[in-house]
């Protein structure tokens, strides 16, 4: 059974799995790149009343699974994390500008998902084995 969250009138459990996709799939998102995009996202979240279970990223794309409250302006959010993200990861690392084209970041679509049944630990899963392929060719 999993932890359920409450307010002062309301006990709930929304979570939802974001995926957002950089312009045109740019591969622009490495490590450090993703970091601060969490960053970003956890930072602003707090305002909405949201908070990341799980992120991970490839290099056009993150994954994040995210809880909110009931009253959460979700596209709000997104609008607000997506532009702060877009502004500050171009201004804090100037060298992706030349891969993007006419300096979009992000993709204008984003694909969200209610988690629904599926166990969290399942999509947890998911979501940590994003871009294994790729580490794991860049090893060898």
């Amino acid at each position: 059974m999993y932890k359920l969250d409450s307010n002062n009138h309301s006990v709930f459990r929304l979570t939802y799995h974001l995926i957002l996709v950089v312009k045109y799939r740019r591969k622009v998102i490495d490590d450090m790149i993703a970091g601060r995009i969490r960053e970003i996202g956890e930072y602003i979240g707090k305002n909405y009343h949201i908070t990341f279970m799980e992120f991970n990223h490839d290099q056009d794309h993150t994954h994040i699974l995210f809880s909110a409250h009931p009253n959460t302006e979700i596209s709000k959010y997104l609008n607000a994390f997506k532009s702060a993200s877009s502004r500050l990861v171009k201004k804090e690392f100037p060298q992706i500008k030349k891969k993007l084209w006419k300096e979009y970041f992000w993709s204008q679509s984003y694909c969200l998902l209610t988690t629904e049944g599926a166990p969290l630990e399942v999509i947890k899963r998911y979501i940590e084995s994003q871009g294994e392929k790729e580490r794991e060719v860049k090893k060898k």
